[in-house]
This record gives structure tokens, C-alpha cells and sequence, in this order.
């Protein structure tokens, strides 16, 4: 029972340091590759490819984990780990297409979309269902952010497909992930450690294609200086930090969470893109932060609630050891009754 309550005592800890790892990570690799990617900085317009880049570094990190013993190996069948990276893959390349066939305003609101997409595929998949406090939080979140980040919004249909596809394969895949931890009982890093090699290699083979296509320039005609060298290698170091902590978010709560508190991430960019790069900060920004971060305050509160009451559901329709006990004892003790006679033996 003291151990017990020793991991409950634990656990909120440990949550806190696994969103903190992710918030920070993610931050820090956008602010990394906005100076490595952009025309001001190292202009290396190749996002697939670096990508592959990224899963290589943390594939490398797996083998040496389990090479190590500090990391264990558990089977999962190949043709999940194959379809898991094909959604995975999908998802890296469907954003990237919807970036550049989208306007800004059209590809925030794709991204915004995914929240109530994860909430009807997780209904549909798993039966689950949510309180109308959470509905309303989550409402709440979408708008602050799609006021503080939607500018201009225009759509095309190659576009639209693109972005449909982006959304649909990304909410899926971060779904699969929890998933997938539950059925063969695996950590994270377990699970990243098994389709962080598909992904690398995928990437890598197709990744320079794509992003010729998308930008019409090719990898082998990039001048790799030393500074540019410099800032792959800590994009790819962020980026291990980063999927690690996306797995570990997922696999303790759940795609929803996930993508509701990840929008701290979007105030962060917001704030510290104004205070580094000079970005435009305006009011209309500013009250959409904050709208977005009472949002997921009241959320991390709702689902608070349905624990609580959850707990409280379960406190009713189980019974306790020292209850069980108790009940026995009653048992034993109480006067025997003879059922003929409807008399009280003695």
C-alpha cells in the first residue's frame, strides 16, 4: 500500500518534468530551425531530409540504449512498426506539402482542426467520450490560438487535400501512439527506439526528392559550412529530446491532452519569436494568448474533474480491503440461523 501510494505521490512529478522536457525541446528545435531554415540564417530549405536527420540521430540513440542494457527490447509485430511509420511519414509530408500549398491563416486552422478530429477518432476507435467542461476548454483553445496566430486564409484544392491528409494521418499517429504502448505494455523510448530506424531510412531515401519538389532546389548543390553543420547536428539533439517527450506525453494521458496543452508551445514561438526575431506583437496576439492559456488551464482543471469523479465511481462499486476484511469478520462473529425454524442458534 506505501509503495503504492509512493508512485501516486511520484507520478505528478514526473508529468510535470515529461510536458516541461516537451514544451522546452519543441521550442527550442523551432527557434533552431527557423535560423538554420531561414533565407537570413543558413537557408537549408530541405525539412523532410533534416527529418530523416533527426530520426537517424534518435535511432542511433535507441541502438546504443539497448546495446547498453539500459533500455529493454519487447516484440512488437513488423507490419504495426511498418504501418505506424507509413502513418508517421504521411503526417511530416503532408504538413510539409500543406505549408507550402497553403496560405499561413489556412495551414493554422488545419493544424488548429486537429483537436476535434483526435476527439471524434478517439470516439470512434476507443468509445471514449468527453465531459462538457473539457468540450468547452477545448473550444476555449482553439479559438485563443486561432485568434493570436490566423491571418490570412485562403484555400486551393490541392491544398485542401493536402492539408486534410496532414491532419487525418498526424491524429492517427499520435493516437497509434498510446495505442500501441498499452497492447504490448512498452515505453516510449522502446517504441521510438523500433520505428525510429523505418522512419530514418524512409526519410532519407525520399526525403531529398520532396523537398526538391517543394522547393525546387537540390541537397547535393548545398553548401554545408561549419555553422550550418553546427545547427543540424543541435536540431537533430533537440529533436531526440523532442520525440522522446512527445512518446512519453502520449503514452501517460492522452492524443487530446497532447495536443491542447501542446498549443503552450504556440504561445512560447509567438512570445519569443517577438522577442528575438522582432515579430509583430499586436493586441489582437496578446488577448488571444491569453484566451489560449486560460483555455488550457481550464481544461488541465476538467480533466482533473473526470478523475475525480472516475475515482469516485470506483470508490462506490468496489470495495476496499480493509472493507472485504471487515465484512468476513461480520460474518464469522454474527449468530448462525436456522432457516426451518426461523430461530437463533446459540
Amino acid at each position: 500500500m506505501a509503495a503504492a501510494e509512493g508512485e501516486k505521490k511520484k507520478s505528478p512529478v514526473s508529468d510535470v518534468g515529461a510536458w516541461g522536457m516537451n514544451v522546452v525541446s519543441s521550442v527550442g528545435l523551432i527557434m533552431t530551425n527557423k535560423q538554420l531554415m531561414s533565407p537570413a540564417g543558413y537557408a537549408f530549405s530541405f525539412a523532410t531530409t533534416l527529418t530523416g536527420f533527426h530520426f537517424s540521430v534518435t535511432a542511433l540513440v535507441g541502438l546504443v540504449s539497448n546495446a547498453t542494457g539500459y533500455s529493454t527490447s519487447k516484440h512488437v509485430p513488423l507490419w504495426e512498426l511498418l504501418w505506424f511509420s507509413v502513418v508517421a511519414n504521411t503526417s511530416i509530408t503532408g504538413m510539409n506539402l500543406s505549408l507550402m500549398l497553403n496560405s499561413v491563416g489556412f495551414y493554422q486552422i488545419s493544424k488548429l482542426s486537429m483537436i476535434p478530429v483526435v476527439c471524434v477518432m478517439e470516439w470512434i476507435l476507443h468509445s471514449k467520450h468527453y465531459s462538457k467542461e473539457v468540450k468547452i476548454a477545448v473550444g476555449v483553445v482553439v479559438v485563443g490560438v486561432g485568434v493570436c496566430t490566423v491571418t490570412d486564409v485562403k484555400v486551393n484544392f490541392k491544398g485542401f487535400l493536402c492539408a486534410c491528409i496532414a491532419v487525418l494521418s498526424t491524429s492517427l499517429q499520435q493516437i497509434s501512439i498510446g495505442s500501441l504502448q498499452k497492447k504490448y505494455s512498452i515505453g516510449s523510448f522502446e517504441l521510438l527506439s523500433k520505428t525510429a530506424p523505418i522512419q530514418a531510412v524512409s526519410l532519407l531515401l525520399l526525403g531529398p526528392f520532396i523537398d526538391y519538389y517543394l522547393n525546387g532546389k537540390s541537397l547535393m548543390k548545398y553548401n554545408f559550412s561549419s555553422g550550418a553543420i553546427i545547427f543540424i547536428l543541435l536540431s537533430c539533439l533537440l529533436a531526440v529530446f523532442c520525440n522522446i517527450s512527445q512518446y512519453l506525453c502520449i503514452g501517460r494521458f492522452s492524443a487530446v491532452s497532447f495536443q491542447v496543452l501542446g498549443h503552450m508551445k504556440t504561445v512560447c514561438v509567438l512570445t519569443l519569436g517577438w522577442l528575438l526575431f522582432d515579430s509583430e506583437m499586436t493586441l489582437k496576439n496578446i488577448l488571444g494568448m491569453v484566451l489560449a492559456v486560460v483555455g488550457m488551464i481550464v481544461y488541465s482543471w476538467a480533466i482533473e474533474v473526470e478523475k475525480a469523479n472516475a475515482r469516485n465511481i470506483l470508490s462506490k462499486t468496489s470495495l476496499t480491503e480493509e472493507e472485504i476484511r471487515l465484512l468476513k469478520d461480520g460474518e464469522e462473529k454474527a449468530p448462525l440461523k436456522d432457516v426451518e425454524l426461523g430461530e437463533t442458534k446459540g
